[in-house]
């Protein structure tokens, strides 16, 4: 009779290419996967209904899975230091099994779990899944981390990338003895984001879990998307990216996956220009190791600025600014398109997170962590270093060798969406209005009056200059 594996699934809800999964297989033919519903999450005041509703459907197929290979997944819901281990200690388990986490809360929770299993007499065994390199492989000369994402991207595509793993198959369940147990130490059935107290009725851009993903995958490395990715990523209202960071965010696809299919596609490539598009991919998911590395080694993120003249910045703050700005009624019709698509679709275009996170920060002098939160709150992709990355490279506090960048909504609006399709798409009530008015802002005020739209709330130039002056006040305060 095999020894029990517990494997603890978190940002890994999937059963193909799982690096810890797949390890707990070659170890133990009885593998049972464990999902910990965790309050200290859950409970927090920037969780997104959409974000929670796709977790919730991924491991309703993931569950699945299970079923298909042979073995359960067990749900708990409490904290992960008392749950997890008292679950493996009711199993007389040999070992749990999870990947690891780069967030602050995630490390911090996995030390206290390995602690309380090792009371218990139960190894933790952690495994690097999310990421093609960890943290501690893409180093500079002198062994630090990287803090420019060029030098990073560099070193990090000279190096060998390992290959999917295998799924997991031929596995064997809990006895009905062993289930009554698993019960008795607070598993239960798989709740709904209702009953979680999260209500999100629209439909999600990616569908949840793991065959979505795959199928999306696919869609994407062969199709022309990717093909013409360098371009194309850049226009809103275009569907030119890949729409798998929900999908990257939760693990419903291995990241290895994603880079075997992208490098097959560049493979088949006929020409330079498009292996060239499929190279700038390739750049975005080193873009998220970039920032996920940072946060790894910089926990600090997490809380506020990188650089030093932002680490006190006196930011305005001014509530029905960023009010306007959270319910896309600025003036600014690119501005408020984005905002809106957010709000309704849980997602946004990536090139309009810069332009609207330039202007909370640049235009209204609203502190980025208010901006980063909200957008946690809304994103059904929301992840704590790529949120935070992009944040604090739109705001010139993050890792950025050019600091002062700052998004015009007009030059924005008329080189990504110069027939203004995006704005008129989240915008019903300008559909009317001339597209030079549109894509430049400067729509008559009887047109705003008699669309019912409101008049810019700040002056771009005026704004821009004042963020400048109190920028070098800072630098100079901080040098």
């Amino acid at each position: 009779m095999s020894d029990l594996i517990l494997f603890w699934h978190r940002r890994d809800l999937r059963i193909s290419d799982n690096v810890g999964l797949a390890a707990a297989r070659q170890q133990s033919q009885k593998v049972v996967g464990v999902f910990c519903l965790d309050p200290l999450i859950l409970e927090r005041d920037d969780v997104a209904p959409a974000r929670v509703a796709y977790m919730i459907g991924s491991l309703q197929e993931l569950r699945d899975r299970y079923t298909q290979a042979g073995s359960q997944l067990i749900i708990l819901q409490d904290q992960p230091v008392r749950a997890v281990p008292a679950l493996a200690k009711a199993l007389s388990a040999k070992a749990v099994f999870c990947n690891r986490d780069v967030e602050p809360y995630g490390r911090e929770r996995d030390r206290t779990v390995s602690e309380a299993l090792k009371q218990v007499g139960i190894p933790l065994q952690t495994f690097w899944d999310q990421l093609l390199h960890s943290p501690k492989e893409i180093v500079t000369g002198a062994g630090q981390p990287y803090t420019v994402y060029t030098p990073f991207w560099r070193n990090w595509k000279t190096k060998a990338k390992m290959a999917p793993v295998e799924t997991l198959q031929g596995a064997e369940g809990l006895s009905p003895s062993e289930q009554k147990a698993a019960h008795k130490a607070g598993s239960i059935d798989l709740p709904t984001a209702k009953d979680l107290g999260f209500v999100w009725e629209n439909e999600l851009l990616l569908a949840p879990g793991e065959q979505a993903a795959q199928e999306r995958l696919e869609e994407f490395c062969e199709g022309v998307a990717i093909a013409e990715y360098k371009e194309q990523r850049n226009f809103p209202a275009v569907s030119g990216t890949s729409h798998l960071s929900a999908a990257l965010k939760f693990g419903t696809i291995g990241v290895r996956t994603v880079w075997a299919a992208a490098d097959a596609a560049s493979k088949r490539s006929r020409s330079d220009e498009t292996a060239s598009n499929i190279q700038t991919w390739q750049q975005e998911l080193a873009w998220r190791e970039f920032y996920q590395h940072a946060m790894y080694a910089f926990p600090s993120l997490a809380e506020g600025a990188f650089r030093e003249p932002f680490k006190d910045f006196p930011w305005g703050d001014n509530d029905a600014h960023f009010q306007a700005w959270c319910d896309g009624m600025t003036g600014y019709p690119i501005v408020d398109a984005a905002m809106r698509q957010m709000n309704q679709l849980g997602w946004m275009h990536n090139r309009c997170r810069m332009i609207v996170a330039s202007f909370l920060t640049k235009d209204l002098l609203v502190d980025l962590r208010r901006g980063e939160k909200y957008f946690m709150q809304r994103l059904y992709d929301g992840d704590l270093s790529a949120n935070n990355g992009g944040w604090q490279w739109s705001a010139s506090s993050g890792m950025d060798p050019k600091p002062l960048r700052i998004f015009n909504p007009a030059s924005q609006a008329k080189k990504f969406d110069p027939e203004a399709e995006y704005i008129r798409e989240w915008l019903p009530e300008l559909r009317s209005v001339d597209t030079g008015f549109l894509v430049t802002g400067e729509i008559p005020a009887e047109e705003r009056d008699r669309c019912n739209y409101p008049h810019p709330i700040v002056d771009h130039k005026k704004q821009q200059s004042l963020f400048k002056q109190i920028y070098q006040q800072q630098k100079q305060q901080s040098s």
